[in-house]
């Protein structure tokens, strides 16, 4: 009987969403934070970011990862109008040569680390990389992310209620097991969803930023060499595999490749 109402819940918990993100459609739970809210949060996490990194102000690099990310950013907003008009954008290059990764928090506060150059390798590749960073951003996948554990932390505590009658031992196993639930059957598919999204709409904003969409294929083949096996099963991660994510691309090809096109590129 618990099992069936925890799967109800779980059901109607994904039946919950009831807006649509833009370009892909896809329904996902209106946020529960307030966009001035999640600017602010932005906004602070940026601050500490800056605060405890050692950054490059100047140079190619430097000047390279502004070029791209102030050219994603029109065509996010052209293509987002809303919330990105909102967004003050900033981009900032990290120098860890160990570290191959990039991040935008909400409000378009963007970073690249200096260890992921040599893996995107040029202009296109890069662009790849932030388009999807942005893309998180603008899709407000961060809040929307928050909602969700809100959601799944209200189903447990009801689920919680439900158990008065087990011994302490039982209760804490079922509990375990409808958190492990809630793991495997909604936070980790949403969280590759969010990862999987970012993919296609950060092609795009890549794309109609100039940038040639195909490179994206050539940097997630470079990405799987570089985790060398590492990666858990897609099953059990929060991102899709690199197989995948590769596959997917080609599928969203033709569509960026137009996107491409109309930009002035030359497919």
């Amino acid at each position: 009987m618990l099992f069936r109402h925890a799967l109800a819940l779980l059901l109607a918990l994904g039946l919950a969403a009831c807006t649509s993100t833009p370009i892909t459609g896809r329904s996902r739970l209106i946020s529960a934070v307030p966009l001035t809210t999640e600017l602010q949060l932005g906004v602070d996490a940026y601050s500490e970011a800056k605060s405890t990194s050692k950054l490059i102000t100047s140079g190619p690099d430097f000047e390279m990862v502004q070029r791209i990310g102030q050219r994603v950013a029109v065509v996010a907003e052209q293509m987002v109008p809303e919330p990105t008009s909102a967004f003050e954008w900033e981009f900032i290059l990290i120098d860890e040569p160990e570290t191959a990764n990039a991040w935008a928090l909400p409000g378009g506060k963007t970073a690249v680390y200096t260890g992921l150059l040599p893996i995107t390798q040029d202009e296109d590749g890069l662009a790849a990389v932030m388009g999807h960073e942005i893309a998180h951003a603008v899709l407000r996948h961060g809040t929307e992310r928050m909602t969700q554990q809100v959601a799944l932390q209200g189903f447990l505590g009801v689920a919680s209620l439900g158990l008065g009658d087990m011994t302490a031992s039982q209760r804490d196993v079922t509990m375990q097991a409808l958190s492990g639930l809630g793991s495997l059957g909604v936070a980790l598919p949403f969280s590759r969803a969010h990862e999987s999204e970012a993919d296609e709409v950060g092609l795009y904003f890549a794309a109609g930023a100039g940038y040639d969409p195909r490179a994206a294929i050539g940097l997630w083949e470079r990405m799987a060499a570089n985790a060398g096996g590492s990666s858990p099963p897609e099953l059990l991660s929060t991102h899709p595999s690199h197989g995948t994510r590769i596959a997917d691309l080609k599928a969203w090809m033709p569509t960026a490749l137009d996107i491409y096109r109309k930009a002035g590129g030359t497919p």
